[in-house]
């Protein structure tokens, strides 16, 4: 659906109702011509006319092979679809009294999710009367970011939005060297073997 679209784009040869147009491009040499003489151009080389910027005045046109122009056209938008990042964001939800098991279960995954290169919004959600307990979800989101320090930096500090203690963090840049976790630095032997 999305290359038809592209096909309706551009309107070409007998579908551009503007009486003069500014043709460009390598195969003509550059100017503003009258409509029926740019079709005839365009004729005698047997390419099309394809209006590039409409909104000009008057608007620019090229000869060209639509065909191989749609086509290289998609192939632009494959390339910049490609090329672009999606930052995705993983959610990580909290109690105010979230015990140590979960919280260290918690922790695992936002390595994980941090490693990925994905952000990770971890939050404290107060139902009730436990907003009373809003310094707890506090000191809980600043606990995790300094858990998290090596792996990932903190985009925001905690702010209460609702029932929620929302903290952001984002994975360390790849192009600065730091996204890789310190590696912890083996114990000297001491003469006692472990097995």
């Amino acid at each position: 659906m999305k290359n038809d679209d592209l096909k309706f784009q551009y309107r070409i040869n007998n579908k551009i109702r503007e009486r003069e147009v500014r043709l460009v491009g390598d195969n003509v040499e550059m100017g503003i011509y009258r409509i029926e003489e740019a079709l005839r151009i365009a004729e005698d080389q047997q390419l099309d006319l394809v209006e590039i910027s409409p909104n000009a005045v008057p608007p620019v046109c090229r000869v060209i092979d639509y065909q191989k122009f749609l086509y290289q056209q998609r192939k632009r938008q494959k390339d910049q679809k490609a090329k672009s990042t999606k930052i995705v964001i993983k959610e990580i939800r909290f109690g105010p009294q979230t015990d140590d098991h979960d919280y260290n279960f918690k922790l695992k995954h936002a390595i994980d999710f941090l490693k990925e290169g994905s952000k990770v919004k971890a939050y404290v959600f107060f139902r009730g009367r436990s907003i009373m307990f809003k310094e707890q979800g506090e000191v809980l989101l600043l606990r995790f970011a300094n858990d998290l320090e090596e792996y990932g930096k903190v985009e925001s500090m905690p702010v209460l939005e609702g029932k929620r203690m929302i903290l952001m963090l984002a994975p360390h840049s790849k192009k600065g060297g730091e996204g890789k976790p310190k590696a912890p630095k083996p114990e000297a032997d001491k003469g006692e073997k472990t097995e």
